[in-house]
């Protein structure tokens, strides 16, 4: 089957519950559609603090009710993880139905879109071994964690794009213990923002998730 080509939507800044519903619906036309087009979800969120469902919580720390965002549940794989302004976040909604259903390649295509954006912007950015997400040396750039249903994915990454980190430490981001979280413009990225990032992030994954 002939893939159409990624459909890409820039939300702006919305609530993550606002996030979940609009996957949902995406998601659920795409279930009955084989030949529907797959969609790429550009946005920042408000904050808050996102688990996966299942998962140790130990990663949200020792004061969970003292955490100064809301924390939500949620159906994608991993652990802790802060979502906020100044982050750019991507719901990648793929059918991998016509991808061989072949998670891990999913996965990996996420590092390798977000990798050339990081390069393009100037900073060296690449993947380590055995860890999902994006990293400039030992500092965590962008996250990743999805879900899938009947083989259509959900959810997608958070790359740090400028702005305070501070809503990372008071939780174990990932569950790593002692991971330094860092964005593009501490990596010199001078002048980059979320929604011109965005534009980037678009072209590049347009053609990186094939």
């Amino acid at each position: 089957m002939v893939r159409k080509p990624l459909k890409t939507q820039w939300l702006g800044r919305i609530q993550y519950a606002d996030g979940i519903r609009k996957q949902e619906e995406i998601l659920a036309a795409k279930v009955d559609n084989l030949g529907g087009a797959d969609e790429l979800l550009l946005l920042e969120h408000e904050p808050v603090y996102t688990i996966g469902r299942g998962a140790d919580r130990g990663s949200l720390g020792e004061r969970q009710d003292a955490l100064p965002y809301p924390v939500v549940e949620t159906n994608r794989g991993g652990k802790a993880t802060y979502h906020g302004p100044g982050q750019l976040v991507g719901y990648a909604l793929l059918d991998l139905r016509v991808r061989g259903q072949d998670l891990h390649r999913h996965l990996r295509s996420l590092e390798e879109g977000l990798v050339e954006c990081c390069q393009i912007l100037g900073v060296k950015a690449g993947r380590r071994e055995g860890l999902t997400g994006v990293w400039v040396g030992r500092r965590k750039l962008a996250s990743i964690g999805v879900g899938v249903r009947r083989w259509i994915t959900m959810h997608g990454f958070g790359l740090n794009v400028c702005g305070p980190l501070g809503g990372f430490e008071h939780i174990t981001p990932c569950g790593l213990e002692g991971v330094e979280m860092t964005s593009l413009e501490a990596e010199g990225a001078d002048g980059a923002s979320v929604e011109s990032v965005s534009v980037l992030v678009a072209e590049v994954f347009g053609r990186v998730l094939r």
